[in-house]
């Protein structure tokens, strides 16, 4: 062979072989492979929250998305497909072996909410974060804040006072978001040979969610949960936006996302009876009966937390009474080189390698978590392998739903009234141009009312309403709410709000609340006023209002509605 061909083929060896040591280098590890669990050791129930199907923006019906379940190992399923709440949800049920559990999520002007355990609401669900929270609480259902950590605004969680009964601390829709074009090169490149490895590499410890969620913990139950978010979808005009309509590849399965990471029920057994089971995982989200796995980085994985203090016990979610110091006691089926943390009130105090994990407390009040990291995990900083959900030790335990603030507000001590029992102020109904709206004094039980009737009309994207508008007089600078009775002739929700003149509409603040057919005192505080659309400050100068509105409109009433409204004892307050 001629020598030059010899070299020329040398050549072409070397470049082969450094692209493909190149490209095997771009592959992330394996994921580790464990000894199994001890026989003596439950099979541990796994699931995975916040799925979307073809009923909103994901590519698989639900028997498809159960079977991609059932091949990844999971037991059961939380299906979050978008909407108001006003859908009748699917029954649990099994398919393919896999609980199917039907929830929804819900778009707010904070961000957006898993909801479960509801039956079809009885309006639209949406506007503030406190009003769907507060929705959702009274429909039973337990609401979960979701990707509060994404990159991208609309999506991302803002109202941490809301009163969640969860949070997803890791979600895969948001891991992708924040990262530069290499490492999600990086993913494609490895997707083909090592899918679930790959995904897991975009993973990181969501620092700024976790002290979120550290903070509510100290005040009431707040249970953390990893989140699939699974599409089955990238859109290719968007570079990988799930939501985009256009051109899009069914990647990464539903498969693959579920063999990526999931929740792990703690303690509980599943029958296999749709109708009991489904309860048993509902409850056990609420509680925080459950811990979080990354299943790319290592698996099988078991883990159990406990305190002690004199003979009481509690696990992860419990609350433990004080009686004596406090034990606790972490084991996992990890190697010997995974750090355990403990995290004491939010802050790390106790770090050891290899499990158990034994540590004595003084008996104090405080609230404990674990955190498993594996060696080489992926982000900065690493994610966790396993997260556990705390343990309140010495603390009376809230439910996530409870509003533990207090009300800054005094009793009020000096009226004035605008309605009371007699023909209404100079006043008028404002409407969209396809709505129908009058008002009426009315005769009712020691006097009379205000009889507000509504027929909504129109297209969603032309924010049809129907308003009663009452002239605010110059005493509104004096008072620093509004007081009034209201009843309607179904349950619905009645924006109260407040115009400064303005441009075409005037700026608005305004108050959203709740209405059914029992009259009750409904009290609206200035100061929770919150801006309608864009306004010049974040709070109405009172002297500057000229209109108080009662507002029907379409974030919380279907269209095609009408209805009525009793409104009597209007008047301001301090």
């Amino acid at each position: 062979m001629a020598p030059v061909l010899l070299v020329s083929r040398l050549v072409r060896l070397l470049v082969v072989l450094g692209l493909g040591a190149a490209w095997y280098s771009l592959l992330p590890p394996r994921s580790l492979a464990l000894p199994p669990l001890p026989a003596d050791t439950p099979a541990p129930i796994r699931g995975a929250f916040h799925v979307h199907t073809v009923r909103s923006d994901g590519t698989g019906d639900v028997d498809e998305v159960a079977a991609a379940a059932a091949r990844a190992g999971l037991r059961f399923v939380i299906f979050t497909d978008h909407g108001d709440g006003t859908r009748v949800p699917d029954a649990p049920g099994y398919r393919h072996g896999v609980l199917c559990i039907d929830g929804v999520e819900v778009s707010t002007t904070g961000g957006h909410v898993v909801a479960l355990g509801l039956s079809a609401a009885p309006y639209p669900l949406g506007g503030k974060p406190g009003d769907v929270m507060e929705d959702i609480t009274r429909l039973g259902g337990l609401a979960f804040a979701a990707h509060p950590g994404s990159a991208k605004r609309e999506l991302r969680w803002t109202n941490w006072d809301a009163p969640l009964d969860g949070i997803e601390w890791l979600n895969a829709d948001s891991e992708w978001r924040d990262e530069t074009t290499w490492p999600l090169v990086r993913v494609l490149l490895a997707f083909p040979f090592r899918a679930r490895e790959a995904l897991a590499s975009l993973l990181d410890r969501p620092d700024e969610v976790l002290a979120h969620w550290d903070a509510l913990t100290l005040r009431r139950r707040v249970s953390a949960v990893a989140a699939a978010d699974a599409h089955a979808r990238i859109g290719l005009t968007s570079l990988g936006e799930p939501y985009d309509s256009g051109t899009r590849l069914r990647i990464p399965s539903y498969e693959t996302m579920f063999r990526t990471f999931s929740i792990v029920l703690s303690d509980q057994v599943l029958t296999g009876n749709a109708t009991i089971d489904a309860p048993v995982v509902l409850s056990a989200l609420r509680a925080g009966h459950v811990h979080s796995l990354v299943n790319a980085l290592a698996e099988p994985a078991g883990m159990r937390f406990t305190a002690t203090s004199g003979d009481n016990i509690a696990g992860a979610g419990d609350a433990l009474a004080l009686d004596g110091p406090v034990t606790l006691r972490v084991e996992t089926h990890a190697p010997p080189e995974a750090l355990v943390t403990i995290f004491r009130d939010g802050k790390a105090f106790r770090i050891g390698d290899g499990t158990p994990l034994v540590e004595v407390q003084p008996a104090e009040p405080a609230v404990y978590r674990v955190e498993v990291r594996l060696p080489g995990a992926p982000g900065t900083p690493p994610v966790p392998w396993i997260l556990s959900n705390p343990i309140y030790v010495g603390r009376a335990v809230l439910p996530g739903s409870a509003d533990v603030r207090k009300d800054s507000h005094k009793a009020a001590e000096v009226f004035a009234a605008l309605y009371d029992n007699g023909p209404i102020a100079p006043g008028a109904i404002e409407r969209s141009e396809e709505a129908r709206g009058a008002f009426d004094v009315v005769p009712a039980s020691g006097g009379n009312q205000l009889k507000f009737r509504y027929a909504l009309g129109g297209r969603a994207s032309l924010s049809p309403y129907v308003a009663v508008v009452v002239p605010a007089g110059p005493r509104i600078a004096d008072y620093d709410r509004l007081v009034f009775t209201a009843r309607a002739d179904r349950r619905m929700r009645l924006s109260v709000q407040l115009r400064l003149p303005g441009g075409r509409e005037g700026e608005r603040w305004q108050r959203s609340v709740y209405v059914d057919e029992t009259p009750r005192s409904i009290t609206v505080y200035f100061d929770e006023m919150s801006p309608r659309d864009s306004t010049s400050r974040a709070r109405p100068v009172l002297q500057g209002v000229d209109s108080l509105l009662f507002v029907v409109d379409a974030v919380n009433t279907a269209l095609g509605t009408s209805g009525q409204v009793w409104l009597d004892g209007i008047m301001y307050a301090r």
